[in-house]
């Protein structure tokens, strides 16, 4: 097999296996990977055909990965920044992948993400406006259950520092209804039953 040939074939195998996990998380239609995937897959067989550079299957796989999965990169590592306590190189990451094109689940994810980083830093009014404007776009199904667990539980702890307890109440158990088997939903029993308790 040709390596231009082989490239392409990875790179459309690669496109084909993340979409379908995108298919299975439930983060809607995965378009924006797709496309990027494709058309970048096409430039390096096309590069490695005209030039007879050669290009190694495996970075070509991790260059692939590295450009399509660049916003869930980046909030993985806002992520360690903010629980490690660093709050303001946190929110620069996130903003980071704001301006890096991110398609609806990745975009969603960050403001999850930017909403929990302002729980953190007790701005409860923000955190809850973001969160709430979060769980309204997810309707298209583009959060995936697990963020969508995410979103319900810290919106139910925002309100809970707030000291709004029906409305914490309704969204710790709005986790147990979507996933009652996820970490959120072990996370939302005990803090319901420590208002029962309270």
């Amino acid at each position: 097999m040709s390596p231009p040939l082989l490239l392409l074939l990875l790179g459309l195998l690669y496109v084909l296996i993340f979409a379908a996990l995108c298919m299975v998380r439930r983060e809607g239609s995965p378009t924006r990977l797709v496309l990027e995937g494709v058309v970048l897959s096409l430039a390096v067989a096309g590069l490695a055909a005209l030039t007879n550079l050669a290009f190694h299957p495996i970075l070509f796989v991790l260059l692939l990965y590295l450009l399509t999965m660049r916003v869930r990169l980046l909030v993985d590592l806002g992520n360690s920044l903010a629980r490690r306590g660093d709050h303001a190189a946190a929110e620069k990451v996130y903003r980071l992948a704001l301006r890096l094109w991110p398609d609806a689940t990745g975009r969603l994810m960050v403001q999850l993400n930017q909403g929990v980083l302002d729980i953190y830093r007790g701005r409860l009014d923000d955190a809850i406006a973001i969160l709430r404007q979060v769980l309204g776009q997810a309707g298209g199904g583009y959060l995936g259950i697990k963020h969508e667990c995410a979103c319900h539980y810290n919106l139910g702890v925002a309100y809970h520092k707030k000291g709004l307890e029906a409305q914490a109440a309704l969204e710790f158990n709005a986790v147990l209804d979507t996933w009652p088997v996820s970490e959120y939903a072990r996370a939302a029993s005990i803090a319901l039953e420590r208002r029962r308790k309270g």
